[in-house]
């Protein structure tokens, strides 16, 4: 085959590493940004924690100005610099580009080989304990097994018992309940000539054990429990909840209070008394020993009114003030090696662009922010109902971005509103057309599914079909699988689920 030369015209995508930068680090979490700002102070000796007041890169004041300082000293003068005000006469840095080429590393422009230990290192916040989120030193949370181990220990059990008692605690959930049956735990055993009913009078000493009702084997078993060991025995209805868990709790579960009353012989108004009792009782009783992990959330931005005017700002605890370090640009002409100078100038305009990624976030956020709170500021002043229909395409269409530079700014990034914390997300919903020729959002439409079902008639509640006439009937046409989709969304049980007997 013949080899040739051809010419081809083309185009393509690029993206500078500068940009790049700014697109990782608006996508990031607050949680996520502060991570990423410690990892940088920690490597990058330019950068350090500015001073409450002081002047700093985010606030768009330059703490040093390299272009605009030339001066004519020697290799052997000492430059003049100002640790104050950040100015340095540096012939070198002028040097530095202020883009790198597209689609290219740090390393293929600057050698990157300057240990951090050649230089001593001081950033304000670095490894300081009294800074440190008490997040992190939660200690370990005693789990329910933990708990049952420990009463197991203060038990006196035979060696045979034991090894029966740890495999029943062994086998119980989160929630207290014993997943293993009898039979399972019998050939678990490596002892043998082992019986039922020694197992059995095993897990019901364990079922005496904190907290009531664990070792239950359902439901069933879990309210009997704590019936038999919690409620006193003069308590008022205790023995007719005995009686309804033990023989009608099916029935019970169907809401079917007219057949337990039959079969009871008592009227409604002892059957309240009764199922009151027995809804005191706790039907994941292991839940009170293992709570679930609390979420924190660190609100990006602020919405507050201010002269009848809905008013944004930045959370200023989100990120610390940062600046590049005066000190630390001033060596870049006194090292002899220019090996060391390059990784110098290196970590100056790494944190330099760092600065700027992060102003550039901080201002897009901004932006945003103020979009979202024009567009629903009746949500702000009237609550859910209010809510309008919102999309990425409308805000990046207003702001002029792409609507994925708008869904990397509303992801995990939350505001805080007279009406609590929210996800950006959330302000953004589809539309259903209304009767006048309107638009109705999502939100809005849940608001009022769960206005209508928190004002029902508990005797009678609302069925699905029934709340999209109601819906129909203020003009919001949706079909009664779209009410049952919302309702589900919002953990609202079904119309059977949610009768009562008053």
């Amino acid at each position: 085959m013949k080899q040739s030369l051809q010419l081809r015209l083309g185009q393509q995508i690029t993206m500078t590493p500068q940009l790049q930068q700014a697109i990782r680090l608006l996508q990031l979490s607050t949680l996520e940004l502060q991570t990423e700002i410690q990892q940088t102070l920690d490597s990058n000796m330019m950068l350090e924690v500015g001073e409450e007041g002081a002047e700093d890169e985010l606030s768009g004041e330059t703490l040093y100005n390299a272009e605009s300082a030339h001066s004519d000293q020697g290799q052997d003068e000492e430059p003049a610099h100002n640790t104050a005000s950040g100015e340095v006469n540096l012939e070198q840095v002028s040097t530095m580009p202020d883009e790198l080429p597209t689609d290219s590393q740090w390393d293929d422009t600057y050698d990157n080989s300057l240990s951090h230990g050649d230089y001593p290192v001081h950033h304000a916040g670095n490894g300081d304990d009294e800074n440190r989120d008490f997040t992190e030193y939660n200690s370990p949370t005693e789990t329910l097994q933990d708990m049952l181990h420990w009463q197991l220990d203060l038990t006196r059990f035979s060696d045979t018992d034991r090894a029966i008692a740890t495999l029943i605690i062994d086998s119980i959930d989160e929630e207290g309940y014993l997943q293993a049956s009898l039979e399972e735990i019998r050939d678990s055993l490596k002892v043998a000539d082992v019986e039922l009913d020694e197992i059995k009078a095993v897990l019901q000493r364990v079922q005496h054990f904190d907290p009531p009702g664990v070792g239950a084997r359902n439901l069933q078993e879990c309210l009997l429990l704590q019936l038999q060991q919690v409620v006193p025995a003069d308590t008022p209805w205790r023995e007719q909840a005995l009686h309804l868990v033990s023989k009608y709790l099916d029935v019970l579960g169907e809401r079917d209070y007219t057949q337990v009353m039959r079969r009871m012989k008592i009227s409604r108004e002892d059957l309240q008394a009764v199922i009151n009792l027995i809804q005191s009782l706790n039907p994941r009783p292991g839940n009170q020993i293992t709570p679930s992990k609390a979420t924190y959330v660190v609100p990006d931005v602020f919405v507050k009114k201010l002269n009848g005017q809905w008013q944004v700002e930045l959370n200023p605890d989100v990120a610390p003030r940062l600046r590049v370090n005066a000190h630390y640009v001033s060596l870049i002409s006194q090292v002899q090696s220019r090996a060391d100078a390059d990784s110098l100038k290196t970590h100056l305009q790494e944190a330099r662009w760092f600065i700027k990624s992060l102003k550039s976030r901080h201002e897009t956020l901004l932006k945003v922010t103020r979009c979202i709170v024009e567009r629903q500021s009746g949500f702000l002043d009237y609550g859910e109902e209010a809510m309008k229909p919102l999309v990425l395409y409308d805000i990046a269409e207003e702001l002029g971005m792409h609507e994925s530079t708008i869904s990397r700014v509303t992801t995990q990034k939350y505001i805080h509103t007279p009406r609590g914390i929210y996800e950006l997300k959330y302000f953004f919903s589809s539309h259903v057309s209304t009767d006048a020729g309107g638009e109705c959002s999502s939100t809005a439409i849940r608001a009022f599914i769960r206005k209508l079902i928190a004002t029902e008639n508990t005797g009678k509640p609302l069925s699905d079909n029934r709340i999209a006439k109601l819906l129909s009937e203020q003009g919001i046409q949706v079909a009664r699988r779209t009410v049952a989709k919302y309702r589900e969304a919002m953990l609202i049980p079904p119309s059977n689920e949610r009768k009562c007997l008053v």
